[in-house]
């Protein structure tokens, strides 16, 4: 067997988010590092829309990441340590979209180890030096400079090394152009280690400093820590601020810095009325500082989503008090990111990413501004009442699955195509997510019309109008004008004739209108002058195309007559007419080029079915070109140039043909011979295909609309073919007004839309159901397709709890107040316990270890209706489910539930364990709880088998049936070692998952009910999920980020009768520590990310199945069979030339990446194979070469692959 790995959706949790002049314009952009991939967004200024700029796979594990900019420079770099042991810069290139490497520097082995560098990186303020960091003893500076030629150059590594210390964190301490200082949090463990020691080891603060006339770096200076820090925030210095650092600890923050400066303490303010743990500290998680002209001031999140600004208050330099006042809340992120713009970016750690405008700095509200030089006794810390968003604004929200849960596949929705069932997120931000293949549309607006319309345009008054003016609406004996402007609204005036159909309509020429009806052309000036032309006697106008300065028209009978317009505005006949022997079907003219007078091609579409391109040359005008016969009539036509950037040179001209059995044909046309090649077809739905151009983000796209609605585009230099998710339209034409600047209009029966598409480049569009807790996992009842989830979190209140803890803190409100101030704090108390903050944004009280609360919910899927909900009791956790029938009751559904009562994470040790059985009711939207089963250990998985249920309980495989007061056990497995996390079954065998050594095959013996261990696995794997492929071979993947498949030998027995003792002893010798019997690894790939859910399915109806995988940072993936030996050999040489000629960005060998754990086996990388399209023409010529093909024909190959199975 071998695969093909395919990403479907990448990573969408970010684990570092920066912020610079990438670009080298004045706008800004953020890099986000999200696992193996890097992406490149920009924050659209006037609308607020978060835009991606590109997303490249860099085969490797981003560490670290920060800008930089030289001094002096207007552009920002991109500095990455990643697990391949090297530093690289990074320069972003706009004209080609693109990341270049500006440096590659070795300086250790690959992967994330404890002792190289990577992990950390900081720079000086100044740009010139940077530190690069391990978790343990070593630190390199790197000193940045310019050459002759104002290239960006790199020295040779400076050590700082220091052994037997952990880092915590790196910054630069900004201390104008002095010799560049690097400050760090270090812990020694020296005298740990080498002797008993009943002191506890402290945190230090340690500058070092760069002499860059001596070229070296020295430790200058250490300080010990009274509280352990997280992190470190650089204050500004030089003529901008005091230089030093902010220590971000537990509980408190500090400022530090050398000389006369005195230690600056302040506690980090608590919520009010807080249900947490006492106890439990408060840290900073991550900040962002601001810096102007005039002031700087910096924003600091803690761990529950509070923002506080904190400001300095300077004297002469010397810092004299700290000022924190409570800025909003807002989802805990992992990065936040201030931009010049007023943005603020938060790159939250689960859920969601989110875009906020601030609009006040919070300086004149009444909320109270805490300071160090308060008063405080030892251990008191400031309080505050946390609110809505007062100082922000939310701008924008960026969809992320990330941690997908689990995930199965079924068309629930009964629309053929199966639909993606995920539970996504942590605690109350978690989700259930529908997800459908499609762009996601949104409804501007709907009108309706007096009566169903056959056609829709719209035009511009003039060429250099940034904006369209008119919607002209045919009807079948009327045209209706609108204009666009604040709202749309009927006009008259426009010179347009509305008592006929319109053929077509368009603007032309500098400033003119033209409209094409049966009849003839009505050709409209500026000043409303009218010119007509008329149809020649008894014919009539039957089809028509139109660009900017052209006009074509094809009578009834197949005649063509072919008008261009001079310098001066006036539209001329060309003399001659040309007869096509056939009834013209369709038409299209492509754009004219920029500097040119005309488009040179005319694509007619004749009902002998073919299709014809026509010259419109002076010298050869109304000259055949190219004959091409078609598989079926053609509906429609369109010219359009199709380009990876925004210049136009580059593009390629290509014909589409909308073909009436639902085919669009796509080929590249011959810009200098018009001559036709590389077809590529793709079906698209049952009806006619009709084609119209419109306008994405500045790039030239098609619309194709069938029984679906297509849009085809060029994005992040792919080609994507993606349905929307949308009712069929019958006609459209792209929309541009100051709401909606890129936008479609489009008609539906009897009304008219306008639609706007934003999210391009996602495959799927999703549907939202909230939850409360974290989901775990959940089960699809198999007639209502009802969904049965369970939801658990660790450290958390059920309802009911929280409300009794609610009522204690009111009730000590009122114990603890004076009695002639009674009144105003029973006040106080009834406000506290009617205040309901919504937990989605100011997270859930967390009481402490061992607490858990659970719920389990049934649901509609589509339309995301609860229909019942069971909360368990405080501290019992909701850990498997399974649904099943059993053969004592074949009739009733039943929904079993495995639970642990205070269970401790680190040691799994727990007051109880239960099997709750629940049982649908005959409406079969309610569970009733049948029964509860005792249990020895946690039921981490359960499967139904064979009319029973098959039930792991801790290392203990059982059966058990149904019975009338509990589970009645009939059968049980003792020889997993240690704890089975994953069970699936087909026919008489049975896999089960152990957490941390791989599958045990069992077979189940019903003459004498025995389950037998007759095989396992020879490699340690520490499984996450399972999917069974066939009778012999099973997909699985461990927590390390790795796909295997696994195969039993076919002369592997797991027939008992074959034993000649009798006693079974084949089974009993136990060799090698587990079975004597062993799988074979057909298939290794390291994909990256924890993977948490594995399903075999069919993605496109009538297609072939494939293996889909999400993982934990929210990806989609897929891994296909190969069916040919000769594709086979195609994409194994394509990668091998893709490895050498392509090498990943951030320096990690890629054949070492997808081989962290086990050497990659039988996979090729599809993501790698895919880069071929972003490579330079040479590049892709040179290895097209290689492969005995034209570049284009690998293309097409790659593309093949993915539509094949997915999209």
């Amino acid at each position: 067997m071998h695969l093909y790995n395919l990403t479907l959706q990448r990573a969408t949790a970010i684990s570092i988010a920066v912020h610079g002049n990438f670009a080298g314009t004045k706008q800004q952009e953020i890099a986000l590092a999200k696992g193996k991939v890097l992406e490149l967004v920009r924050p659209d200024p006037t609308t607020g829309k978060v835009i991606s700029l590109l997303s490249v796979d860099i085969f490797g594990v981003i560490r670290s990441m920060i800008a930089f900019r030289l001094t002096g420079g207007s552009k920002d770099y991109l500095i990455i340590g990643s697990d391949s042991g090297r530093i690289v810069i990074l320069e972003y290139i706009p004209s080609k979209n693109c990341f270049d490497k500006v440096h590659q520097e070795t300086f250790g082995k690959s992967g994330c180890r404890r002792i190289v560098p990577g992990q950390y990186l900081a720079i000086d303020p100044k740009g010139r030096a940077v530190m690069i960091g391990a978790v343990e003893k070593q630190k390199l500076v790197y000193i940045l400079n310019r050459d002759a030629a104002a290239r960006l150059t790199i020295s040779s590594p400076l050590e700082a090394h220091k052994s037997n210390t952990f880092v915590y964190h790196i910054v630069g301490v900004d201390v104008g152009f002095e010799n560049p200082i690097f400050a760090c949090l270090e812990m020694d463990y020296e005298d740990v280690d080498s002797e008993i020691s009943e002191t506890q080891t402290q945190q230090q603060l340690t500058f070092y400093e760069l002499d860059l006339g001596l070229n070296h770096v020295v430790r200058k200076y250490s300080e010990v820590l009274e509280e352990h820090g997280n992190f470190l925030i650089s204050v500004p210095g030089g003529n901008d601020g005091p230089s030093g650092v902010l220590i971000c600890s537990e509980n408190y923050i500090t400022y530090k810095n050398f000389g006369d400066q005195p230690d600056i303490r302040c506690p980090i303010p608590r919520r009010r009325g807080d249900l947490d743990d006492p106890d439990r500290g408060m840290i900073f998680v991550c900040s962002a500082s601001h810096k102007t002209k005039s002031m700087f001031f910096f924003l600091a999140q803690s761990e529950q989503g509070d923002i506080f600004k904190i400001n300095l208050e300077v004297d002469d330099d010397i810092v004299t008090a700290i000022k924190i006042k409570y800025f909003d809340t807002v989802p805990v992120a992992t990065s936040l990111c201030v931009l010049r713009t007023g943005f603020l970016f938060v790159a939250a750690e689960f859920g969601n990413h989110y875009l906020y405008q601030i609009v006040h700095l919070g300086d004149n509200d009444n909320e109270p501004e805490f300071s160090s030089s308060m008063p405080l006794d030892e251990a008191e810390t400031f309080y505050f009442t946390p609110r809505s968003l007062k100082n922000l604004f939310l701008v924008d929200e960026i969809e992320s699955l990330s941690p997908i849960m689990h995930c199965q596949i079924a068309d629930v929705a009964n629309e053929e195509t199966p639909q993606l069932l995920m539970a996504c997120g942590r605690g109350p931000r978690s989700t259930f997510r529908l997800l459908r293949h499609g762009l996601e549309v949104s409804e501007m607006a709907v009108s309706e019309l007096p009566a169903n319309p056959n056609a829709v345009w719209t035009v511009k008054k003039r060429s250099e109008d940034k904006f369209d003016s008119y919607i002209v609406v045919s009807f079948a004996n009327a045209t209706l004008v609108l204009s666009i402007g604040e709202t749309v609204e009927e006009i008259t005036d426009s010179g347009f004739l509305g008592s006929t159909q319109t053929i077509n309509c368009a603007q032309i020429g500098d400033d003119a209108l033209i409209q094409v009806y049966p009849d003839g052309i009505r050709h409209i000036r500026a000043d409303k002058r009218v010119n007509e032309w008329r149809a020649p006697g008894r014919k009539q106008i039957v089809r028509c195309a139109i660009n900017s300065r052209q006009v074509v028209i094809a009578l009834s009978g197949g005649e063509i007559v072919y008008f261009e317009m001079d310098i001066t505005g006036q539209l001329n006949e060309y003399t001659e007419r040309k007869d096509m022997k056939s009834e013209v079907i369709c038409m299209t003219l492509g754009d004219v080029p920029p500097g040119e007078q005309r488009c040179r091609f005319l694509a007619i579409g004749l009902a002998d079915i073919s299709v014809r391109i026509i010259s419109l040359d002076p010298l050869e005008c109304l000259k055949p070109l190219t004959f091409q016969v078609l598989p079926a009539r053609a509906e429609s036509l369109s010219i359009v140039q199709m380009m990876k950037s925004d210049d136009k040179s580059k593009g390629k001209l290509y014909l589409n043909v909308g073909l009436q059995n639902g085919v669009h044909l796509r080929t590249v046309l011959d810009e200098n011979t018009g001559s036709l090649s590389d077809p590529q077809t793709r079906y698209l739905g049952s009806r006619p295909i009709k084609l119209f151009q419109v306008c994405m983000q500045g790039k030239e796209s098609l619309l194709a609309l069938s029984s679906r609605t297509w849009l085809c585009y060029y994005y992040q230099n792919r080609f994507h073919l993606t349905p929307l998710s949308y009712e069929p339209l019958e006609y459209a034409s792209g929309f541009s007004s100051e709401q909606c600047p890129e936008g479609i209009v489009a008609v539906s029966q009897n009304t008219l839309r306008i639609l706007a598409l934003e999210n391009l480049g996602n495959v799927f569009n999703q549907q939202l159901v909230e939850l409360e807790y974290t989901p775990r996992k959940f089960c699809i009842h198999p007639e209502t397709y009802y969904v049965v989830m369970i939801e658990t979190d660790h450290n958390a209140f059920t309802p009911a709890r929280k409300i009794q803890q609610k009522q204690l803190i009111a009730q000590k409100i009122i114990d603890s107040a004076p009695d002639d101030e009674r009144q105003q704090a029973s006040e106080m108390a009834a406000a506290y316990l009617n205040e309901n903050l919504p937990e989605n944004i100011f997270g859930a009280p967390k009481p402490g270890l061992d607490s858990w609360a659970s719920l389990i919910r049934v649901f509609n899927p589509i339309n995301g209706q609860t229909l019942h909900k069971i909360f368990l009791d405080q501290d019992e956790a909701a850990f498997s489910i399974c649904g099943c029938r059993f053969t004592n009751d074949p009739t009733s559904y039943y929904v079993l539930v495995g639970i642990a009562k205070r269970l401790r994470l680190i040691d799994r040790q727990h007051s109880g364990c239960e099997i709750h059985t629940y049982k649908f009711e005959s409406n079969l939207e309610q569970l009733t709880l049948v029964h509860k089963t005792p249990v020895e250990d946690v039921p981490r998985a359960m499967a139904s088998f064979q009319g029973k249920v098959i039930i792991a309980v801790g290392k203990l495989l059982r059966i058990y049936d149904l019975g009338k007061k509990k589970l009645l056990k009939k059968c049980e497995n003792k020889s997993i070692q240690n704890f089975i996390v994953t069970i699936n079954c087909k026919g008489n065998r049975i896999i089960a998952g152990d957490v941390q050594e791989s599958y045990y095959f069992i077979r189940y013996k019903r003459s004498e009910n025995q389950l037998i261990v007759f095989a396992d696995d020879v490699f340690p794997r520490w499984v996450t999920c399972t999917c069974i492929l066939d009778y012999d071979t099973i997909a699985g993947a461990d927590k390390f980020g790795n796909i295997s498949i696994i195969r039993l030998a076919p002369d592997v027995n797991d027939e008992i009768d074959d034993d000649p003792t009798g006693l079974k002893s084949l089974w009993d010798r136990g060799w090698l520590g587990g079975a004597s019997q062993k799988a074979d690894a057909i298939c290794n790939f390291h994909v990256g990310d924890q993977i948490l859910s594995l399903n075999r399915a069919t993605l496109i109806p009538g297609f072939s199945e494939s293996l889909v995988y999400t993982t934990i940072s929210g990806a989609i993936g897929v891994l296909v069979p190969f069916t040919s030996h000769e594709q086979l050999d195609f994409f194994q040489h394509l990668e091998m030339h893709m490895r050498s000629e392509n090498a990943p960005l951030c320096g990690r060998d890629h054949l070492a990446y997808r081989s962290f754990y086990f050497p990659v086996k039988n996979v090729i990388d599809g993501d790698l194979c895919e880069q071929f399209n972003s490579l330079d023409l040479t590049k892709q010529k040179n290895i097209a070469d290689e492969l005995y093909l034209a570049p284009v024909e690998v293309s097409k190959k790659l593309e093949d692959m993915r539509t094949q199975y997915a999209f």
